[in-house]
């Protein structure tokens, strides 16, 4: 992988980032808030790997529960931190890297 790619990715994956975007706009006003709100939480809380996939999964329930008629928060229950949360617990963060990293250098030395 060369810098341009570490740095913005690979073309696939911006193809599949403004795809997903285009997803998002497409969903009714109650979950496009959401959604948005919701990817700013996982941006903030430190996501790191597999965050397309997940914000991809969100777009798939949000499109199924808009179809359906359902709130949003009929489908991430009240306590959405913690419904984004859940989604996370096996994702890499911005924390976990760090901490990686403090400990590899304590090792070294």
């Amino acid at each position: 992988m060369n810098i341009f790619e570490k740095v913005i990715g690979s073309l696939d994956d911006k193809r599949e980032w403004k795809a997903m975007e285009a997803r998002a706009k497409a969903l009714p006003s109650e979950y496009r808030n959401a959604y948005k709100a919701i990817q700013k939480y996982m941006w903030n809380a430190g996501g790191l790997k597999d965050m397309s996939r997940i914000f991809g999964g969100i777009l798939d329930l949000f499109e199924e529960g808009a179809s359906a008629g359902k709130k949003v928060i009929d489908l991430t229950g009240e306590d959405v931190s913690s419904f984004c949360d859940e989604l996370m617990k096996d994702t890499k963060t911005w924390k976990d890297k760090y901490r990686e990293k403090l400990n590899d250098k304590i090792r070294r030395e």
